[in-house]
């Protein structure tokens, strides 16, 4: 079985951080994205809030984004974000599964997270926001995977935290397992084969799949 892992949410704790650095830089021009908002608009829909500054151009949108990825890049850095119990789990199963990460997050926010850390060399493909062209919940980001592995749909596993991602992944002809994360609890993930409610319970079902 191949393991094709969403990775903010799943594997590091960083999906508040995200918000927070959006939050703040909607804030200077007078929007107030709360978190109801950010879960529809970034957990759901995958449209972003950039529609919320209305009357903005381009270039100043632009800016504003700019903003955020730096502001995003600086909390990031403050901390350790790895989940409790992520890297022992995919330590424990990259002897016995091919794996790759398919994120929304940029590649270098990734680098940022992981900077000095074991994680990224258990996995054989790493695809980030600028590997593809429409992010999730188009299923592009893991066709993609499917087709860089050279692997088989029904062979594949994705493991998710958000509706959007097990849209994704269900237009996509595969398999999800989810366990959401305290920002996509109340989502719908009515159409996913299984659900968690912790990484030590997902683990052992991975673990008895090997």
């Amino acid at each position: 079985m191949v393991l094709l892992w969403d990775h903010d949410g799943v594997l590091v704790d960083t999906e508040g951080l995200y918000m927070q650095a959006t939050q703040e830089v909607l804030a200077t021009v007078g929007v107030r994205l709360d978190e109801a908002q950010y879960r529809e608009l970034f957990l759901r829909q995958g449209t972003g809030a950039w529609h919320l500054a209305q009357g903005k151009s381009a270039h100043e949108l632009s800016a504003l984004k700019q903003r955020r990825n730096d502001r995003y890049t600086e909390l990031l850095t403050r901390g350790d974000t790895y989940i409790p119990g992520a890297l022992a789990m995919i330590a424990e199963l990259a002897p016995h599964h091919r794996m790759a990460i398919v994120t929304s997050s940029r590649r270098a926010h990734f680098d940022a997270i992981h900077a000095g850390r074991a994680l990224p060399g258990y996995f054989e493909l790493i695809l980030a926001r600028e590997d593809y062209i429409e992010s999730k919940p188009d299923p592009e980001p893991y066709l993609t995977a499917v087709a860089r592995l050279g692997v088989a749909p029904p062979d594949c596993l994705v493991i998710e935290d958000s509706e959007r991602g097990l849209r994704a992944a269900h237009a996509a002809g595969l398999r999800c397992w989810v366990i959401p994360s305290s920002l996509t609890r109340a989502s719908d993930f009515t159409h996913a084969e299984r659900r968690f409610d912790s990484i030590d319970a997902l683990h052992r079902a991975l673990r008895a799949s090997t």
